[in-house]
């Protein structure tokens, strides 16, 4: 079955850049093709959440209604994406910060800027194997 992304990033090129990354190829190819939505705000996020069911949400931490740690915690408390895997890739990779995200329910922290590969691997470890694993 294929798999759904949510990448939640004010930054449009940002978004642009996980997109391509998530959607390209092999990787994509593995899990019988990856589908990326983007949401340009944690407002925007908590909007999308409930009309769908997403299999891993990527989110920034710097955001400017709804900050990242803040979505992070609206998930962890729903009852449908409780357990969904969540990455957080951003600036803001001090071991404090990689320390809160963490606690309050992160999988994995991608510090930015990232490499094609970097993201890949936290999206792999999460997303189990693909179909033909």
């Amino acid at each position: 079955a294929m798999r759904r992304v949510l990448v939640v990033e004010a930054s449009g090129s940002a978004r642009a850049l996980v997109r391509a990354i998530l959607e390209d190829g092999s990787f994509a190819d593995a899990y019988g093709g990856v589908e990326v939505t983007e949401a340009s705000s944690g407002f925007d996020a908590m909007r999308l959440l409930p009309r769908s069911k997403y299999d891993l949400i990527i989110t920034d931490i710097n955001m400017p209604d709804v900050n990242g740690l803040e979505l992070i915690h609206f998930i962890r408390r729903s009852e449908q994406y409780r357990s969904t895997p969540l990455v957080i890739i951003s600036t803001q990779a001090t071991e404090r910060d990689v320390e809160r995200g963490k606690k309050l329910g992160a999988d994995a922290y991608v510090p930015k800027p990232f490499t094609p590969e970097l993201l890949r691997g936290a999206c792999v470890k999460l997303l189990g194997a693909g179909v033909d694993g």
